[in-house]
C-alpha cells in the first residue's frame, strides 16, 4: 500500500465537538487528508462570543450559555467530596449524560466514525507500519492506559483529600467520576458490539484509550478553560493516535470513544467553569477529517 502522508495525526480521531452555540467560529482548525494528498493545516483568528460580544456575568449564565441547568457561583467555597460520594453519585452523573448538547456530540461521533469507516484499514495499516510512528507514539499506550487514567485521578483526589485542599479535591473526584461513567458506557459498547480488533483480538469499538483521556481531557477543561483544555485534548488525541499505530484500533474505534469520554467528562462536570472552548469537527471531501477549538469568550 502506498504510504499516505499525515502532517497532522490529531486531526484523525478528535471528531465530537462541544457546541456552545451556532454562530461559534473555530479559532485554530487542523485538517488530515486520507485520500492520498497532502494534508494542510487551516487557521481562523476570530474567536466566538455570546450575543453582545460580552462574556457571561455570572457561573449561572455562563453554563446556560453552554447548555448546562446547574452553575456553581465565584467564589463559592468548594466542599470537600467524600470518597463515598463518588459513587453514590454514578446514578445522577448517568443521568446527566442525557442532554441536548451531548446527544450532539454523540451524533456527531457517529456519523464522524461512520464517514472515516470506508478508510479504516488503510488507516491503520499506515499507521502500524510506520516504524517512526512507531517511536512517537509508543508512549501512548502506557499513558492512555486504565492505570495511568483512573489511577490518576484517584491520586489527584487522594492528594487533595490529604492536603485538605478542597479544589484538588473536587478535580480528582470529578476525574474519578468521570472515569466510572466513561467505563460503564465503554464496557457496556465492548460486550454488545464485540467488534475485532485489527490484530484479531475482540472489544475494539469503542476505544478505551481514547475515552479515558477524551474524559480526563474534558473534565479538566471544564475546571480550567481553555488553556488547560487544549493540552489535555491534545494528550488525548495523541494517545488515540497511538492506539492506531499499535494495530489495536480502527479510526471509527477511536472516533467514538472520544465522544463518549468527552459526554462522561461533561456529565459529571456540569456548571463548571465559565470559561470554555469548543472542541468541533470538520470533515473534508475526499475522506479527510479535522478538529477545530472554538473559543467561548
Amino acid at each position: 500500500m502506498r504510504h499516505r502522508h499525515v502532517l497532522v495525526l490529531a486531526a484523525l480521531f478528535a471528531s465530537c465537538p462541544v457546541v456552545a452555540s451556532a454562530q461559534d467560529a473555530p479559532v485554530v482548525a487542523t485538517v488530515a487528508d486520507v485520500g492520498g494528498n497532502a494534508a494542510t493545516p487551516a487557521t481562523s483568528i476570530s474567536p466566538a462570543t455570546t450575543d453582545g460580544d460580552a462574556a457571561p456575568a455570572d457561573a449561572t449564565t455562563a453554563a446556560s450559555a453552554a447548555g448546562d441547568t446547574t452553575a456553581v457561583a465565584p467564589g463559592r467555597p468548594l466542599r470537600m467530596p467524600s470518597m463515598a460520594s463518588l459513587v453514590t453519585s454514578l446514578r445522577g452523573d448517568l443521568r446527566q449524560t442525557a442532554s441536548v448538547d451531548n446527544a450532539v456530540i454523540m451524533l456527531t461521533a457517529s456519523a464522524s466514525a461512520a464517514l472515516i469507516h470506508p478508510y479504516d484499514y488503510r488507516i491503520t495499516e499506515y499507521f502500524s507500519s510506520s516504524p517512526t510512528l512507531a517511536t512517537v507514539l509508543g508512549p501512548g499506550k502506557v499513558l492512555g492506559g486504565f492505570a495511568v487514567q483512573f489511577g490518576g485521578a484517584w491520586v489527584t483526589y487522594g492528594i487533595g483529600r490529604a492536603l485538605k485542599h478542597e479544589r484538588a479535591a473536587v478535580v480528582g473526584a470529578d476525574l474519578v467520576r468521570a472515569q466510572l461513567v466513561n467505563t460503564v458506557f465503554t464496557q457496556g459498547l465492548k460486550l454488545s458490539v464485540n467488534r475485532t480488533r485489527p490484530d484479531g483480538t475482540d472489544w475494539s469499538f469503542p476505544s478505551g484509550h481514547a475515552s479515558g483521556t477524551f474524559a480526563n481531557a474534558a473534565v479538566l477543561h471544564r475546571h480550567f478553560g481553555w488553556k488547560v483544555g487544549a493540552p489535555a485534548y491534545a494528550v488525548a488525541t495523541y494517545v488515540a493516535a497511538s492506539r492506531l499505530q499499535a494495530n489495536r484500533h480502527f479510526a471509527s474505534d477511536v472516533i467514538f470513544g472520544a465522544g463518549v469520554g468527552l459526554i462522561s467528562g461533561r456529565a459529571v462536570t456540569v456548571g463548571r467553569g465559565a470559561q470554555r472552548f469548543a472542541v468541533g469537527p470538520m470533515a473534508v471531501p475526499g475522506g479527510g477529517a479535522g478538529i477545530s477549538f472554538t473559543r467561548i469568550d
